[in-house]
């Protein structure tokens, strides 16, 4: 860790909290143990990264507990737009609560974020903490445009910061193989190892299927809770009407001024796996086109029951449709290695007993997210869900989104990275923000 990177004044901060967090870790032991205060000994307080967390609702809260038993980190501040949920995690670890992140970026003492708001304010977060001199790991989807997504690219390139994206995916475990439960591996990379070690063959077609999203909530306008700062929460987009749908899932998902909905939410692990395993999207321009339903009543208007195709420059075809959580590359000889939440299937079943040689493609070997993350704030290294890949695959979701919306095919030039030949489609491409 660099020395810059870490105050001495943590070491002073931390013994003279020794008791106080001792007491924390006894009497909150399902949030914070003894490990995550600091207080092992195995890693020296001044010498772990200090981490903020932004956002700390559902996920936010998921990512904070997984974090606290990771090596070399200790949670110390907490941002969010409800006052309770700040103020209680504060307390556990003996922290400060922010209503504004902003204020808690600007503390020297805290090295890196974790960033689990709603998806309208995701980048925003991102770009304040590079340009505070933060690290970030970043909740999917990661911006809603593509604007949002290449200018977080350019800027934590450009300020070289680490950054690692929310699809978790990439570092689980093994848990199925097939019918065979006998290789202790990460399945999910072993598959996409395959398909780049050539194993199928060329790939001619992918498919990819995530959960589908829906209409309906309610767009009756209610009083704000006292407990939550509304103007805050809503950020950079426009202040609407308040509804007890807008803030809570599946409104934060379905809502089109805060997401494109669970095509980008949800769509992000599926088509994060395609890009892991494929770089057909890379090829040449890409035609996009689709079909999909929006809703016209109720407060949802995202869209749902998708039905997209993408062709590449180089022959492969991507299907996106609505279902379950999988990704599936198919050969030209009929092969095929399809990747799931939980499980990996293959034809031939052989296929999943190759073992990836020495002179085969290697991806980052990664058995726990947090984990990762945290080893490449010390280290100096992106971690394994690359901001490259993120943008990659947010921006097909973002494709599917305008070829649906404007009704037509439309095609993107992934070195110019811009739509082209129709200018009213690549308008869509960015968003316009009130502050």
């Amino acid at each position: 860790m660099r020395k810059n990177l870490i105050s001495k004044r943590r070491a002073r901060r931390h013994f003279l909290k020794l008791t106080a967090l001792s007491a924390v870790a006894i009497s909150v032991p399902t949030l914070v143990s003894s490990h995550a205060l600091g207080l092992d000994g195995e890693v020296l307080p001044n010498e772990r990264v200090q981490l903020g967390h932004i956002g700390i609702g559902n996920q936010g809260g998921h990512l904070f507990r997984s974090l606290q038993p990771c090596r070399g980190a200790q949670s110390v501040a907490i941002s969010d737009c409800y006052r309770s949920r700040r103020e209680a995690y504060a307390t556990a670890i003996q922290g400060k609560a922010y209503a504004d992140f902003e204020e808690m970026l600007a503390q020297p003492e805290i090295d890196a974020v974790v960033i689990a708001t709603p998806d309208h304010t995701h980048v925003r977060a991102a770009l304040a903490a590079a340009r505070a001199g933060k690290d970030a790991y970043v909740e999917k989807p990661l911006g809603i445009s593509i604007a949002d997504d290449l200018e977080c690219r350019r800027v934590f390139g450009e300020l070289h910061r680490v950054f690692q994206y929310g699809t978790q995916q990439r570092s689980s475990g093994f848990l199925a193989f097939g019918d065979k439960n006998v290789r202790q591996d990460n399945h999910c990379r072993y598959g996409c190892e395959l398909v780049r070690s050539g194993k199928i063959g060329r790939v001619v077609k992918i498919e990819v299927v995530a959960p589908n999203g829906g209409a309906g909530g309610s767009d009756e306008v209610a009083l704000v809770p006292d407990d939550l700062d509304f103007a805050r929460w809503c950020g950079p987009v426009k202040e609407r009407f308040y509804t007890p749908d807008l803030c809570s899932p599946p409104g934060t998902y379905y809502v089109y001024d805060w997401s494109i909905g669970y095509l980008g939410g949800w769509g992000a692990h599926p088509l994060d796996i395609m890009v892991w395993g494929d770089d057909s999207d890379l090829a040449g321009p890409v035609t996009v086109e689709g079909t999909g339903k929006i809703p016209s009543e109720g407060l949802y208007d995202t869209v749902y029951d998708l039905d997209c195709t993408m062709r590449c420059a180089n022959g492969t075809e991507i299907r996106f449709t609505p279902g379950g959580d999988s990704t599936k590359f198919m050969g030209e000889d009929g092969s095929w290695v399809a990747i799931g939440r939980g499980w990996i299937d293959a034809n031939p079943k052989s296929l999943l007993d190759v073992e990836i040689g020495p002179n085969d493609f290697r991806l980052m070997d990664s058995r726990n997210h947090y984990q990762n993350f945290v080893d490449g704030v010390h280290g100096r290294f992106e971690g394994t869900s690359s901001l490259v890949h993120a943008v990659r695959s947010d921006v097909i979701s973002h494709l599917c989104d305008i070829a649906i919306r404007e009704q037509r095919s439309i095609t993107w030039d992934p070195t110019q990275e811009t739509i082209v030949g129709d200018d009213n489609a690549a308008k869509r491409m960015k968003r316009t923000y009130t502050k």
